[in-house]
């Protein structure tokens, strides 16, 4: 398998920021890694051995992403305002530094541009929904497990004008009957999935607002609850991207 890895400067966070390719050619699928994780979680987690068949067979480049949340959503403690502008300034990094950057690095190797796909478990699943349902022109599918999609877990009953943008089951509920991106999501492949068993019950019930949210939107998204048994873990996971990953790549 061909892994690379990259480290360049963002001028929406001030800092160095890093990621890691792991493939060849493909789909481009951007892994955001869970709560306070690191871009080398895709390995470190061996996520990586799960999607190696796929992308050693050149149906997928996995570009694994750094994050942030330890500023942001996991900052305790912190003032909200400052912890959600710190996140929006992460997202602008991601939109405007690190899309365009993936978007090179699979055009120079697929011969032409593409929709990223996001992926993640967990934060990284909340993320990979949030960025794709505000900027549906530039990912064509998401693939989410046992994620948050309200902020109450994180910000209680503080709301403002930057986390309403960062929530999706506000600003999808809001969202006016006509408007285009509604056409674009039903354009596109979403699945989300979260388990019942140990550790899942505020993801489970953030799923089936977010579920809810969605049918009353006629926005059309397959959404999955596994058995009573299925934990917020590692494993558990790895399982559900052996089942369903196929579908994004064949």
């Amino acid at each position: 398998m061909e892994i690379r890895y990259f480290k360049h400067w963002s001028s929406h966070l001030n800092r160095d920021m890093e990621f890691k390719v792991y493939g060849h050619a493909g789909r481009p699928v951007m892994f955001v890694p869970c709560q306070g994780g690191r871009f080398f979680d895709f390995e470190n987690f061996q996520m990586v051995d799960h999607w190696a068949q796929w992308i050693e067979e050149g149906r997928c480049t996995v570009y694994s992403i750094d994050c942030i949340d330890n500023e942001t959503y996991a900052n305790f403690g912190a003032d909200y305002r400052w912890r959600i502008e710190q996140h929006e300034r992460w997202y602008n990094y991601v939109i405007e530094e690190l899309v365009p950057y993936i978007r090179h690095l699979s055009g120079e190797r697929n011969g032409y541009d593409q929709g990223i796909m996001t992926f993640g478990c967990s934060m990284g699943a909340m993320h990979a929904a949030n960025i794709f349902f505000r900027r549906p022109d530039l990912f064509n599918a998401v693939f989410a497990i046992s994620g948050l999609y309200d902020s109450k877990e994180y910000f209680g009953d503080y709301m403002d004008e930057i986390l309403y943008r960062n929530t999706p089951v506000e600003y999808l509920r809001n969202m006016p009957d006509d408007h285009y991106y509604k056409g674009m999501y039903n354009d596109r492949q979403m699945l989300f999935v979260v388990g019942q068993g140990a550790w899942e019950d505020v993801l489970l019930s953030s799923t089936r607002w977010l579920e809810q949210v969605m049918r009353d939107k006629g926005i059309h998204a397959q959404v999955d609850y596994w058995g009573y048994d299925v934990n917020h873990d590692w494993p558990w996971w790895y399982k559900m991207v052996a089942h369903y990953a196929p579908r994004f790549l064949y």
